[in-house]
C-alpha cells in the first residue's frame, strides 16, 4: 500500500487556503464594525451637545426689535406667516399690561392679551428670573424681553397666540 502522507486533515481546506478565505470576509466586516462605531460616537457627540446646550441669560442680549404688545398682536393677526420669519428665535423686547399670571409647575407664564380679539401674548421665563416675575400683578405695566417661538391662529381658542421663551423682565 502506498500511503501518500497529507499535512491536511480530510474535509479541511488547506491553511494558505483558509486564509485567504478569511481575508476575503474579513476586510467588509471591520468596515462595517468601525464605520458603526464612528456613527454612534458621532450621535452620541450630537445628543450631548444638545442636551448640554446653555443657552445666554437673555438680559444680557440686546433685543433684535422693540414693540409694543398691541402691535405685535396685530402683526400676528394680519399676517402670522410673515411675523413668524421676521420674529421667531429673535430676541424680541415687548412693552404692555400684565392682563394674567400663570404659575406652572417649576416656572410662571405671563401673559398680556387684547381683550377685544383675545389673543394673546405667553412669557415663560428663564430660572434665574423667576423671582422677579412672581413679583408682578395683574395690570403692571413692563417691557419683558425674551426670544420669541411664533405665533399661531388657535381654532379651539379662536384666537392668535405668540409665545416666548427665555424671558426676562427690563428695568
Amino acid at each position: 500500500m502506498n500511503t501518500v502522507f497529507s499535512p491536511e486533515p480530510a474535509g479541511e481546506l488547506p491553511a494558505c487556503k483558509m486564509e485567504k478565505v478569511k481575508s476575503k470576509r474579513k476586510p467588509w466586516v471591520k468596515w462595517l464594525l468601525v464605520s458603526l462605531l464612528v456613527l454612534l460616537l458621532a450621535g452620541g457627540g450630537v445628543i450631548w451637545y444638545l442636551f448640554t446646550m446653555k443657552f445666554s441669560d437673555t438680559s444680557e442680549l440686546k433685543p433684535d426689535f422693540t414693540v409694543n404688545a398691541r402691535d405685535l398682536i396685530s402683526d400676528f393677526q394680519k399676517n402670522d406667516s410673515l411675523s413668524n420669519r421676521k420674529y421667531v428665535e429673535k430676541i424680541v423686547l415687548v412693552r404692555g399690561v400684565v392682563t394674567a399670571i400663570e404659575p406652572a409647575d417649576t416656572t410662571v407664564n405671563i401673559k398680556m392679551a387684547d381683550t377685544l380679539s383675545g389673543a394673546y401674548i405667553i412669557f415663560a421665563f428663564q430660572q434665574q428670573h423667576l423671582t422677579e416675575a412672581k413679583k408682578l400683578k395683574e395690570g403692571d405695566s413692563v417691557a419683558i424681553k425674551g426670544s420669541c417661538s411664533g405665533g399661531a391662529f388657535s381654532q379651539i381658542l379662536d384666537a392668535e397666540y405668540i409665545t416666548f421663551k427665555r424671558s426676562t423682565l427690563t428695568k
